[in-house]
């Protein structure tokens, strides 16, 4: 009789290794094999997840699981800490993609620790440039493989590439956290929000972030409103059309009882919205209208 001690005292991984004795012939008879180290409770649930995940990975490209570019939150390279600090404050990202005259050229990137001297050297507000601190951009197209995108980004210690098309234009980012994700599951932090993922943040109890690309009905739901959505799906279509264009940062708009600030916007969309209760403003706050 086999000693059940002996089988106890072995580590799961030798016994992964026993059972891969015969090695598979095709991903699909691997990935059954994986399935059923669960049922000879050789692993348990977690680390079955862990082990699909990994295999999972290697069948999948950048272009599987990045940010699309119309979510992207961007920084301009003529942009003043005035301009983009209320912007890194709200999102909470640690990386922004800076781009320069054209829109499709991403001329590095900026690290929210790396504006820490602002806050004790304010001075040099006045006289900072946004391109003396940046980084250099890691710059992969988007039929990349993630497992080999993993293994670039452990090499070269970034974090965060910016994915083009095969014309050379931005189709997206992604983050070393999108990949380990695709492994372990969902990685959540401090600044994650529980819930709807397109609100971004809530400053006291009159302001929040949202993503332009929330839909109208999901608007309603959360902020209590009935926005029609014949229209316009997201709620950034409906805030275009009350400016009547593209608005440009930091210009707001009233519609019914919210006042809505462009936090982020490109050439093309709306990226990101403040959306502040009216009553609960200062007297004198609402000043920014569309212009026609």
């Amino acid at each position: 009789m086999p000693d059940d001690n002996a089988d106890n005292g072995r580590s799961w991984l030798e016994r992964i290794s026993q059972l891969f004795a015969s090695e598979p012939g095709s991903r699909e008879e691997l990935q059954a094999l994986i399935r059923s180290l669960r049922g000879r409770e050789v692993v348990d649930e977690d680390t079955l997840g862990i082990l699909e995940g990994a295999l999972e990975v290697s069948s999948l490209q950048v272009r599987d699981i990045m940010v699309p570019r119309s979510q992207m939150i961007t920084l301009r390279a003529d942009m003043t800490p005035k301009d983009f600090l209320p912007l890194i404050i709200e999102c909470a990202h640690s990386r922004f993609p800076v781009l320069g005259e054209d829109p499709d050229e991403v001329i590095g990137v900026l690290l929210a620790k790396d504006l820490l001297p602002l806050i004790l050297e304010p001075q040099r507000m006045e006289r900072f440039d946004i391109k003396d601190h940046l980084r250099q951009a890691f710059i992969i197209p988007e039929s990349k493989g993630l497992d080999s995108l993993l293994h670039d980004f452990r090499i070269s210690r970034n974090h965060m590439a910016i994915i083009v098309n095969e014309y050379g234009g931005i189709a997206g980012l992604v983050t070393i956290e999108d990949v380990l994700e695709q492994i372990v599951g969902d990685i959540e932090d401090e600044t994650d929000l529980e819930g709807d993922d397109y609100l971004l943040g809530q400053t006291g109890t009159s302001t929040t972030t949202v993503k332009a690309l929330i839909p109208i009905d999901e608007f309603n739901q959360h902020f209590g409103t009935e926005f029609s959505d014949e229209e316009f799906d997201t709620l950034g279509g409906l805030v275009m059309q009350q400016f009547g264009r593209l608005p440009e940062t930091n210009e707001s708009v009233v519609i019914g009882p919210y006042l809505f600030t462009v936090l982020s916007a490109d050439g093309r969309t709306i990226r990101l919205l403040k959306v502040s209760t009216l009553e609960d403003l200062p007297d004198g706050q609402v000043f920014a209208a569309p212009s026609e």
